[in-house]
């Protein structure tokens, strides 16, 4: 009996020593990631483990285009030269249309902690691939002052436009999908405004659908960005205390087709008690005005300008000042993330017109819904702060990896179709701005 009860643990301690030893051959077979591995960037396994705490939840891969100079650093060399400050100190100058200037920086960065996509530099494991060129930059460098480039040279945006899509139109992975896999940054609404029939199966980064027709751009394919906000976060509480003003608005008075409405409503609102309503244009002294009334109004107007959107709407969302949004059809980002309509209030353009309608409806509405409102923004503030590490550049690499199941789709179904005779476009878009208004929440 001694006998039987000594065998069994030996048994148990046998077959203990037999597993330890298998865990450690297979251990030393599959060793960790070492410090070098991880800082190869030769190493496509290395990137994936840089891009992403779990490289298992990443599964969009981008590739981004070596471009020549000349369509990203050279543009910004371009544009301090032509304003006669070549010596100036070198970076991206502050613009709302700053996103081409985010993204791009961000995939450079060696260490990209919980990015929805990795970065390959491998063509071949890419599922998409993204062009840099600094498009709104490049729209914006000032093609007058010849003198200041030097051999008589004067930049030309539309040349740019040009060369970027035949230098394209010459790469292996732009042809074998004919750019459906391609993404572009054209966040100014003329950005790109040559070639866009060109480009127009790619994923375009846009700020509206205002200039583009139905069939270069849609709900479906592209990806709508926020603006650079051009004034200072506000960080402090929420509360109407430091907020004595009812509504504040500052920009230009006058603009082109939807936009004319603000000329009306400076009309309207300029003699109306507790609301401040500015005529400015864009520069240091309107910014510092701008911020200083925007973090002391309960509410901030937000009406159409020469396109639907401004960086005015994101300007509001960051100083906590609630949006009123008379702007009948503008498109928002990250609209599956965020419910405008606890952070805003929609007012269609008919009723902001007729005189005292908005005051008496701003008036009515409690200090408490306010407060609310102003929880609410700042919860999603993040969203629209490109300089935050998980904010708006996490959130465009999100919205643009949930539009590859659609390319690949889109890419597949093409294969198979054979020639048809259309009298219309095939687009495949969502048809929306059946706008209206939505009056306060709280």
């Amino acid at each position: 009996m001694a006998k039987k009860i000594y065998l069994k643990p030996t048994l148990v301690t046998v077959l203990t020593l037999v597993a330890l030893y298998a865990g450690f051959t297979v251990f030393l077979s599959h060793p960790p990631p070492s410090v070098s591995t991880l800082s190869d960037p030769s190493s496509s396994r290395s990137l994936s483990i840089l891009n992403s705490g779990d490289p298992k939840k990443t599964t969009v891969r981008v590739y981004m285009y070596d471009l020549p100079k000349r369509f990203t650093y050279g543009v910004i060399e371009s544009y301090l030269r032509a304003r006669g400050t070549p010596n100036a100190p070198f970076r991206y100058p502050g613009t709302q249309h700053s996103a081409e200037w985010w993204l791009f920086a961000d995939l450079l960065r060696e260490v990209r902690l919980n990015s929805p996509v990795v970065r390959v530099l491998d063509p071949k494991e890419a599922d998409l691939f993204y062009v840099p060129f600094f498009s709104s930059l490049s729209l914006v460098v000032n093609p007058i002052r010849a003198s200041n480039f030097g051999n008589g040279h004067v930049y030309s945006d539309e040349e740019m436009q040009q060369e970027l899509i035949d230098w394209l139109e010459n790469q292996e992975y732009w042809e074998r999908n004919k750019g459906r896999d391609h993404v572009f940054v054209c966040q100014d609404p003329n950005a790109l405004y040559r070639v866009l029939d060109r480009i127009k199966n790619a994923v375009l980064l846009v700020s509206d659908f205002g200039r583009l027709r139905a069939d270069q751009a849609s709900f479906v394919k592209d990806v709508v960005l926020p603006y650079s906000h051009r004034i200072n976060s506000f960080n402090g509480d929420v509360g109407v205390e430091g907020r004595k003003s009812l509504l504040f608005f500052m920009g230009n008075r006058y603009r082109k087709e939807g936009g004319k409405i603000r000329d009306t409503l400076f009309q309207i609102l300029e003699e109306e008690e507790d609301v401040i309503i500015k005529h400015g244009t864009q520069s240091r002294e309107s910014r510092r005005m701008a911020t200083q009334g925007m973090h002391t109004s309960k509410f901030c107007l937000h009406p159409a300008g020469d396109t639907p959107s401004a960086c005015r709407l994101f300007d509001a969302i960051v100083s906590l000042c609630v949006p009123v949004i008379v702007s009948d059809f503008i498109e928002l980002p990250f609209e599956d993330a965020i419910d405008y309509t606890k952070i805003a209030i929609f007012v269609d353009s008919a009723s902001a017109i007729q005189p005292g309608y908005l005051t008496s409806m701003l008036g009515g509405i409690s200090e408490e819904a306010i407060v609310q409102y102003q929880r609410e923004l700042k919860m999603v503030k993040r969203y629209f702060e490109y300089e935050d590490v998980n904010g708006t550049v996490n959130e465009i690499w999100r919205q643009v990896s949930m539009k590859l199941p659609q390319i690949k789709l889109m890419i597949n179904r093409e294969k198979r179709l054979v020639k048809r005779n259309m009298t219309s476009p095939d687009c495949s878009c969502v048809c929306s701005n059946h706008s209206s208004s939505v009056g306060p929440l709280f």
